[in-house]
């Protein structure tokens, strides 16, 4: 193998190693709204910057952001809340890979689905204290108040924890109290006030529904990203990419034409 091949095989482990590509891009945020590795290590985010996979996503008070991932999926979060990308993996031509587990910690969120929800519905999961919700070309809202309360704008949700499954058609209100309850419907006039309120500020953002991105987003152990949401390659990362190769394929050649001297293991020189 020529030492050019090895240092490009070389420069492309050492790029696919590095953490996970993002799953998503801000859309649009107001106020404070930050992103991180854990809610310590946040800093605030701004329009069209990425989110990778793992992040926590915190919203402080009269704050609103709204994610897009790569398949079109769109999530809101209210303000006063903490939302994670638990794991999340799309490829355009391949919906065996298709995995997108998110949490809601805190707060009030809305999720409008996307390719990933309508082709293969299993794969998406939205996690909250109670249990985990699933869904079938949906548009829905979840608040945790203790306990959480939901409402289906569009599609069906099913809540699933260890009292068993419950499905809510568009439409429904409902509530789930704690992970060993079974989730119930319940009137939208029996919401708590704070609750109404946020799923009133939610419902009455205009979202508009998202194509899905041309490549692929990955999570730990995917593949490379494309495109602005899935976190592809940048001129940046293009550029140091290159610099990488030539400087491997040097060293490589280097070592390649000159004798290795002594027990010092360095290079001789001609």
């Amino acid at each position: 193998m020529s030492g050019l091949m090895r240092a490009f095989l070389l420069c492309l482990s050492l790029c696919f190693s590095l953490p996970g590509f993002a799953a998503a891009v801000v859309e649009s945020a107001t106020g404070d709204v930050k992103a991180g590795v854990s809610a310590a290590q946040s800093t605030a985010v701004a329009k069209d910057q990425r989110v990778e996979t793992g992040s926590v996503v915190i919203t402080g008070p009269k704050s609103l952001v709204v994610l897009r991932f790569d398949d079109g999926q769109a999530i809101a979060l209210n303000e006063n809340t903490e939302f994670k990308v638990a794991q999340y993996t799309y490829a355009r031509d391949d919906a065996t890979k298709d995995n997108s587990v998110l949490q809601l910690l805190k707060g009030a969120m809305r999720s409008i689905s996307g390719l990933i929800a309508q082709r293969t519905p299993t794969a998406y999961e939205l996690r909250i204290p109670q249990g985990t919700i699933g869904i079938r070309g949906t548009d829905f809202m979840v608040a945790l108040v203790n306990p959480a309360y939901m409402s289906v704008l569009n599609g069906t949700i099913a809540v699933t924890n260890s009292a068993g499954v419950a499905a809510f058609a568009a439409g429904a209100s409902a509530t789930v109290t704690s992970a060993t309850a079974l989730a119930t419907a319940i009137p939208a006039s029996a919401l708590p006030a704070s609750v109404a309120t946020s799923f009133s500020e939610l419902s009455s953002l205009n979202i508009a529904a998202g194509a899905a991105g041309t490549g692929t987003a990955s999570g730990a152990g995917g593949t490379a990203a494309s495109g602005a949401a899935a976190g592809g390659l940048t001129i940046g990362t293009i550029s140091a990419i290159a610099a990488a190769v030539g400087v491997a394929a040097a060293v490589t050649s280097s070592q390649e034409s000159s004798p290795i001297s002594g027990t010092t293991g360095t290079t001789g020189t001609r």
